[in-house]
């Protein structure tokens, strides 16, 4: 809602009245009105010039006037995320959130875009994001090397905390388990990816196949991945249940689930101060995906979090940071170590 403040100071017949408007936080201060008037009768008043001096001693006298103060513009905090759908979409997809969360904190919330993956562990361990959705890999490799501090994490359509990797195929595919992977066209997500390298390269090998056993490739995403099986370029896939579920009417099936793993978090830089964090999961938490209203209002978030949150911490994800220090199931490189 605008502001605007009128003063007025009286000498003899003249009246000099100063206004000033503030628009609301989300627009720019505009047009700010400075006028000398004449008493007159009504519609009488006409404008006159003032000099400068006097119109900043008139506003040194409205700032010092008692009253309702004008809203300071809100402390800005960046939050990060990679690249995972066009530009288009993701901003359709994330900015409900931002809007969200500025008006249920002290804060202002912008989003931060990096390329990949890479680009969003670097941005949140420089201080150019304070909390970030890094991705199912990412994140713990923020965790790892450079202290990133779980928060929240979201819930499934389901209401649980946790979800599932799918390995997808083509509805007609003659393949029926992960043992018929051998010798196949398999794509991986990316190799900082949990659940589109990390854990399915764990279900492959735990079924006696090796990376040498299938002919692979890393692609930049779950989305990629999907519409490359789609095409037919690859056998399987390696995707979120979330991915799996959403393309399976349109030719996709899921040749067989992981085990359960938490929902990949919303982290934070180390050294956040308190009142962030204590903000940012208080507006959250208080969502109730039970609430009509609250459904309402995240019609239009992403899927992922359009669910509600309850509180994470990194102990949730012991299995995760275990499995990526491990070879031959992490990247290979020993960066996670």
């Amino acid at each position: 809602m605008p502001y605007s403040w009128s003063f007025h100071l009286e000498s003899g017949k003249r009246v000099v009245a100063l206004k000033i408007h503030v628009c609301s936080m989300t627009e720019r201060i505009v047009n700010p009105m400075f006028y000398l008037t004449r008493k007159g009768g009504i519609g009488g008043c006409r404008r006159e010039g003032v000099s400068k001096l006097l119109i900043l001693c008139l506003v040194i006298c409205v700032l010092l006037l008692p009253g309702e103060a004008v809203p300071a513009e809100k402390p800005t905090i960046y939050f990060g995320i990679n690249l995972r759908y066009n530009p288009m979409i993701l901003y359709k997809r994330y900015q409900p959130l931002m809007d969200y969360l500025t008006s249920q904190t002290p804060y202002r919330f912008e989003l931060k875009i990096s390329r990949d993956y890479r680009e969003a562990v670097k941005n949140l361990k420089e201080g150019k994001t304070q909390i970030s959705s890094l991705g199912d890999g990412a994140f713990v490799e923020a965790v790892l090397l450079h202290g990133a501090i779980p928060i929240v994490k979201p819930l499934s359509s389901e209401g649980k905390p946790y979800y599932r990797c799918a390995i997808i195929v083509p509805y007609a595919s003659e393949l029926r388990g992960l043992a018929d992977l051998q010798g196949k066209r398999v794509a991986f997500g990316s190799h900082h990816s949990t659940t589109g390298n990390l854990i399915p390269r764990a279900m492959l090998a735990a079924e006696g196949i090796t990376s040498r056993d299938v002919r692979s490739a890393s692609l930049k995403n779950h989305d990629a991945v999907t519409k490359a099986v789609l095409k037919g370029q690859f056998d399987a896939g390696a995707v979120k249940e979330m991915f799996a579920k959403k393309y399976g009417g349109h030719g996709l099936r899921i040749l067989a689930y992981s085990d359960p793993i938490a929902t990949v978090p919303l982290v934070v830089r180390r050294g956040t101060p308190d009142e962030v964090i204590k903000a940012v999961t208080g507006a959250l938490l208080r969502l109730n995906p039970r609430d009509p209203a609250h459904r309402k209002l995240t019609e239009q978030w992403d899927d992922e979090f359009r669910y509600g949150f309850v509180p994470a911490t990194a102990a949730d994800y012991q299995d995760e940071l275990s499995l990526f220090r491990k070879k031959p199931y992490g990247c290979g490189t020993g960066c996670h170590q």
